[in-house]
């Protein structure tokens, strides 16, 4: 095991004394290129080019000396420091930090960034990447080869954001570009870069608590009551029926919901709550004007999109979770045919709920059916006031479910 590891921050500036001593005793030293071409690496140190970390990790692991790891940034905020810290390699590190290269990204763009989500971008998390862009209004992006400005400007088709896109940030090199998102994928963009992704609805006016997305913003509640969505709902969005329906689709950050048959939003609107993605879909104007409303009444925004299913459907990304509000059994074969982790409905009668239902089952989905019956009370009298019955039907797919 290597004597000493010591994990050195670089932003561009002067290195430190500490750094400086550390690697003039390195006997080992790890980094991109443009570290390992650093005046201060001793002539004599072995030289590992940074590709794979655990690989890395592991040579560092087995060598017999004082080693020294180079990052961009703050190693110790989604870098190397997770790695080499990993039970599996037993190695104690210590770190010399440097200013975030996602700090450095908003200090350029000048502008705050304690309201900012910040994500990973990969090949492999694109996806969700992009699903947090299209949800929140400050997304910082650290992307990669493959996930990059390009990418996600592609992936973002139908949502205008704009980019802020920060490349080689401490270089001689830096550059700062802004762009529209639908013309990200017009250039190329040289990596190591940040995007910071700006849109959507409006942050808040002054300082929050906590960083990134306030949990507890906006009214106190699980979901909200009908009175809160203006009352006037339809018969799929009653007070139970909606509760259940989120309970079982779970909406969280990183996913991409579709609310198809999205009436008033309210269903929509507490997805997007969660911190989901949501795409609301209906076949009335009216009712599209009115989700896109309700959304931003409370501080989100939706992808509103007029059209009738399944046909809408086709050019749509897709979706982690459905919830079908209309359209009955076709729309449901054919969102199944999308493959969602999960997508719940409800019928108005057995039959149409065993029709749903087997038809989920024939695409590999586990089904579950409940009876749901909704009694409203005027508490003066303690008498009924409404009654609601609808079947609620859940299905999971078990081999994407997570």
């Amino acid at each position: 095991m290597a004597d000493r590891v010591t994990v050195i921050g670089w932003d561009g500036s002067p290195l430190t004394a500490a750094a400086r001593s550390a690697l003039g005793a390195a006997t080992l030293v790890a980094g991109a290129a443009h570290h390992l071409a650093l005046p201060e690496v001793p002539a004599g140190a072995e030289r590992i080019r940074l590709g794979s970390l655990a690989l890395a990790a592991r040579r560092i692991a087995g060598h017999r000396g004082t080693a020294v790891v180079l990052a961009d940034g703050d190693p110790g905020f989604f870098g190397v420091v997770r790695t080499l810290r990993a039970p599996e390699f037993g190695l104690e590190v210590e770190v010399v930090p440097a200013v975030s290269s996602v700090a450095a990204a908003f200090a350029r763009a000048g502008m705050p960034w304690d309201d900012a989500q910040v994500v990973v971008a990969h090949p492999r998390t694109l996806r969700r990447a992009v699903n947090v862009c299209r949800a929140h209004p400050k997304v910082a992006v650290l992307t990669s080869p493959g996930a990059g400005p390009a990418e996600l400007g592609l992936l973002m088709d139908g949502v205008h954001r704009t980019f802020v896109i920060c490349e080689e940030l401490g270089t001689t090199r830096e550059q700062v570009s802004v762009v529209t998102s639908d013309k990200a994928a017009d250039h190329t963009w040289r990596d190591p870069n940040v995007v910071i992704v700006i849109g959507g609805a409006a942050g808040p006016a002054d300082p929050g608590w906590i960083a990134g997305r306030d949990p507890a913003a906006g009214p106190r509640g699980w979901t909200l009551p009908a009175e809160a969505h203006g009352g006037d709902l339809g018969e799929g969005e009653r007070d139970l029926l909606r509760v259940s329906q989120l309970a079982r689709l779970g909406p969280r950050v990183g996913d991409l919901v579709w609310d198809i048959g999205c009436g008033s939003g309210t269903f929509a609107t507490e997805a997007a709550r969660a911190g989901a993605a949501v795409i609301a879909v209906d076949t009335d104007p009216r009712a599209c004007a009115r989700a896109d409303a309700t959304a931003r009444r409370y501080g989100v925004r939706l992808q509103v999109v007029h059209g009738t299913a399944p046909h809408v459907l086709e050019n749509l990304p897709e979706p982690d979770v459905v919830r079908v509000g209309g359209g009955g059994a076709a729309v449901v074969s054919a969102v199944a045919d999308r493959r969602p982790q999960r997508i719940v409905t409800h019928a108005a009668t057995r039959d149409a709920a065993e029709r749903v239902g087997r038809d989920l089952t024939e695409h590999g989905y586990r089904v579950e059916c409940a009876l749901l019956q909704s009694v409203e009370l005027d508490t003066r009298a303690w008498t009924e006031t409404e009654r609601s019955v609808a079947f609620l039907l859940s299905g999971v797919l078990p081999a994407r479910d997570a």
